[in-house]
């Protein structure tokens, strides 16, 4: 199964041999290559494996982002041991 998680762009860089971007997930700030996609400062991103994949709206985001935070709450609650 393949995820891709919502980023906010903060800053690009295209001094490189690839356009690279800083991207916030909630706190976690990545370097994530954006060569292929026309993104902007302040947009967001869907990111699988260090690639922005596609732009996603800012309402698609932050909907997005909210699943993810659910799940994490969920997660932390998970005994690891219950699963071996």
């Amino acid at each position: 199964m393949c995820l891709a998680v919502p980023g906010k762009i903060l800053s690009i860089n295209d001094n490189s041999e690839l356009k690279m971007a800083k991207v916030d997930f909630g706190g976690v700030q990545k370097y994530v290559c954006v060569e292929w996609i026309d993104i902007e400062i302040g947009e967001y991103v869907l990111v699988h494996a260090g690639m922005a994949i596609s732009k996603i709206d800012h309402d698609e985001a932050l909907r997005s982002l909210s699943v993810w935070e659910e799940l994490l709450q969920k997660t932390d609650k998970i005994d690891v041991d219950d699963y071996e």
